[in-house]
């Protein structure tokens, strides 16, 4: 959703009113966040029926941190399941990677557009709350590893449907991507 700065204006002050007066039928941190931060496709995906959606409006880093987010989710779900040994296995073909499986967010110096995506999604819309409470600032830029890790994930993700999680194997070479 495209606003211009009079709509933000207005939805802002209108947010205000509405808290004030004591309604709740609408997030109206949501909508400060949203703003704020410049993230207002939120906006279409959490008010659909008062905006509408229009999935062609969703920008491709939307998509992209949406999908790094369910990689994650994924490796850090099967990772946890993992026996003592396993993790040994994994740790020692993937290192150093293979050891604390954690999603570590994205660079806030150079990847704050991420990093403000990861935090409205988790922390705003309660999606992905896996990684809930988490600063989310790697501190070091990530993209571009979590762009190489995805396209090893994406043909395997269609494999998981009612199978479980990733195997051993298929986490270790996802995180072989990174190299």
């Amino acid at each position: 959703m495209k606003l211009t700065n009079p709509e933000k204006l207005i939805l802002l002050m209108l947010s205000d009113i509405y808290e004030k007066i004591g309604l709740d039928q609408i997030d109206t941190k949501l909508i400060r966040s949203a703003i704020y931060s410049e993230n207002t496709w939120a906006l279409s995906w959490e008010l659909t029926g008062v905006v509408g959606s229009d999935a062609d409006e969703t920008p491709q880093d939307v998509k992209d941190v949406v999908n790094y987010l369910d990689m994650w989710s994924f490796l850090e779900d099967a990772y946890s399941g993992f026996d003592t040994s396993t993790k040994g296995l994994v740790e020692h073909e993937v290192e150093p990677f293979g050891r604390h499986i954690r999603f570590p967010g994205f660079d806030g110096n150079y990847e704050g557009n991420l990093l403000s995506i990861a935090r409205i999604l988790i922390d705003d819309m309660d999606r992905f709350s896996r990684f809930k409470g988490r600063d989310l600032n790697s501190h070091f830029p990530a993209k571009e590893n979590y762009a190489k890790m995805y396209n090893v994930f994406e043909p395997i993700r269609s494999q998981l449907s009612g199978v479980g999680g990733l195997s051993p194997e298929q986490v270790v070479r996802i995180l072989k991507a990174k190299r």
